[in-house]
This record gives structure tokens, C-alpha cells and sequence, in this order.
């Protein structure tokens, strides 16, 4: 080894040693508050999950009897799971596929439409852009269940209600998505897209050559948020659709629960478990380009 490269490390080496000033090092007393805020936070998200995950693998009758947040001697978590994806003709497999449908489709034309307006209010100048941007605004304000009941007079006049439209259509449409849309779009150089209109290249070809692609971990985050609003939505579809084929998973389990000739408390667990799998499987794929795109949201050039 030279002597050269033995520098080289060493000053590698010294530059990830830089030590915070002792006047920004927090005290140790903030240090342990936050330790034990955080670790609090985490058994309140957690504690849910957790009895879920124990209440899957016993029967009704075990759920009485035994510990809330602990197991029970005999696991019944595969029979529960045999009954819900054999009870009431097999539906649940069609409400997690439904789902799935509902949720890729609104996430995929959702995160368009959230990025088109974005980039709208981001780059260009043009009269009324302040009335719509304060529009969207207070759309995010304002809470979806207040609309549900218009909408669905809306679509009942359209024809729609009853229909896969009547999930896809409003779920598509997210002013938080617009807002986000254009937080990431404030991060792309004007200059860049100037010198792309001075090569010839046309609007169209701009968003989708170069501000889609530069947005890349921004999509996967709008895309997400989307996807688990429509996941999770209940009201909507409860006013909406009629008959089992088109329920979501959510509002499935929902009919089984309200079932008053059987007591189908251990097979609505055993599908709220398996129905929140999906989520956490895209979660998990997508994780490393969410991060990145919280990250790149966070910073306005």
C-alpha cells in the first residue's frame, strides 16, 4: 500500500468523523424523552397488529376464554384461513382481487393526473391559477366522507352507481396527490425544461421524457398514498356498489361481520390479517423509492 492511498483513507476515513458541536448535541435528558416517546409510539401502532396477528390463530370459542394478546394452546390459524377462502362461495378471493383492481387502477391514473396538474401549477403561468391552486387547497381540507352523498346523487343520475367507476373515478382524483405533485415538480430546474422546449421537443414530450422520469421516486410515493386511501375506503364503496361481486375486500369482511345467523368473528380477523398482506408485500418493494421520494419532496429548489 502507498503512501498515497494510506492518506487517501485517512482523510476518507476523518471526513465521516465529523463531530456535532456541543452546543447542538442534545442533553441527555431530551435523548431518554424521545427514546421513550418513540418506543410508546411504536407499542401503540404495534399493539394492534399484534393482537390481530394472536386473535388469527384461535376459534371464536378460544377468543373467550383465553388471553387477548397472547396464544392459545391449539393454533386454528389454518383452519380459520380454510374457512375464509372457502366460506360464502369463495368471495373473499373476488373482494382481494377487487381491491387490488380498485387500488392499482386509481394509483395509476391517479399519480398521472396528480403529476400533470402538479407540473401544471409548478411551470406554467396562465389566468386563474391562484383560484384553482386555493380550490385544491381547500379540497385537501375538506373531509371525502362530506362528499360521498353528492357523489353518489351524481352518479346515480350518470348511471354509474353499482358500477367499478364509481370507485375509480372520485379515488382518482386526490387534491393531496396535486399538492405533493407539485412540491416534486418545483424540484425539476426551469432551465432544464427550457433548454428541452429549445431542442424542439413538445409539451407532451417533455412530461413524459423528462419530468416522469427525473420524479421517479415522487411517483412511487403519490402512487402509494393513493393506492392505501383506496385500499383502505369504506364509505364510499358502503354507499356505491350493491350485490358481493364488486365489494372490496374491506367491505366483504364488513358483511360478515353483520351476519346474524353465524358467528364469523375468528373468519373476519383471519381476512382483515390476509387482506392487509397485499399492502404491506408493496410496502415492502417499494420502500427504498418511497423514501427517496418523502426525501426529494422535502426539498424546493
Amino acid at each position: 500500500m502507498t503512501s498515497t492511498t494510506r492518506r487517501f483513507r485517512k482523510a476518507k476515513k476523518h471526513s465521516h468523523d465529523v463531530s456535532v458541536p456541543a452546543s447542538m448535541q442534545p442533553k441527555p435528558l431530551t435523548k431518554t424523552t424521545v427514546m421513550v416517546v418513540m418506543v410508546l409510539a411504536a407499542i401503540y401502532f404495534m399493539l394492534p397488529v399484534w393482537w390481530l396477528v394472536v386473535q388469527s390463530t384461535k376459534s371464536y370459542g378460544e377468543m373467550l376464554v383465553t388471553h387477548p394478546l397472547w396464544f392459545a394452546e391449539d393454533n386454528s390459524f389454518a383452519a380459520n384461513v380454510r374457512d375464509v377462502t372457502t366460506y360464502d362461495g369463495g368471495n373473499f378471493a373476488r373482494w382481494v382481487i377487487n381491491s387490488i383492481f380498485y387500488s392499482g387502477t386509481t394509483a395509476f391514473i391517479g399519480t398521472l393526473i396528480s403529476l400533470s396538474c402538479g407540473y401544471s401549477f409548478s411551470k406554467f403561468r396562465y389566468r386563474g391559477k391562484k383560484i384553482l391552486l386555493g380550490m385544491i387547497l381547500v379540497g385537501m381540507l375538506l373531509p371525502a366522507s362530506l362528499l360521498t352523498i353528492p357523489m353518489f346523487y351524481l352518479f346515480n343520475w350518470m348511471g354509474l352507481v353499482n358500477t367499478v367507476w364509481a370507485i375509480i373515478i372520485p379515488c382518482s382524483v386526490s387534491p393531496f396527490g396535486v399538492f405533493l405533485g407539485m412540491i416534486y415538480c418545483d424540484t425539476i430546474p426551469t432551465e432544464l425544461i427550457e433548454a428541452a422546449r429549445i431542442d424542439g421537443a413538445g409539451e407532451l414530450r417533455i412530461f413524459f421524457g423528462i419530468v416522469i422520469r427525473l420524479l421517479g421516486p415522487a411517483v412511487v410515493t403519490i402512487a402509494l398514498f393513493i393506492f392505501v386511501a383506496t385500499w383502505n375506503n369504506f364509505l364510499l364503496p358502503l354507499v356505491m356498489l350493491r350485490g358481493k361481486e364488486l365489494l372490496p375486500v374491506t367491505l366483504g369482511l364488513y358483511t360478515w361481520q353483520n351476519y346474524k345467523a353465524e358467528i364469523l368473528t375468528a373468519q373476519v380477523l383471519t381476512g382483515s390479517l390476509l387482506g392487509v398482506i397485499p399492502v404491506i408485500i408493496l410496502f415492502l418493494l417499494l420502500q427504498r423509492y418511497w423514501r427517496a421520494g418523502l426525501a426529494q419532496g422535502s426539498v424546493k429548489a
